[in-house]
């Protein structure tokens, strides 16, 4: 397993520009991606036992993840 966090911009390199963009431009945008930061610190912060959590907690942290990365795609995939 990595204990490399996953950044937004390296979950999405093709929409860099995009992504900067759309923080700018669209607060509900730049509310998710801020939610993302939080939640994907978290989660490293217990995968590298910083912060230990059982694992339960650290599935919960790990869909809440999943689902913002679900919604800022389909924002990157709007015109």
């Amino acid at each position: 397993m990595s204990h490399t966090p996953h950044e937004l911009h390296d979950e999405f390199p093709e929409h860099a520009e995009k992504i900067h963009a759309l923080k700018v431009s669209s607060p509900h945008f730049a509310q998710l991606a801020g939610k993302y930061h939080e939640v994907n610190r978290a989660i490293h912060r217990a995968e590298t036992e910083v912060e230990p959590t059982d694992d339960f907690h650290l599935e919960d942290l790990k869909k809440q993840r999943l689902a913002l990365v679900d919604e800022l795609a389909g924002m990157l995939r709007q015109p």
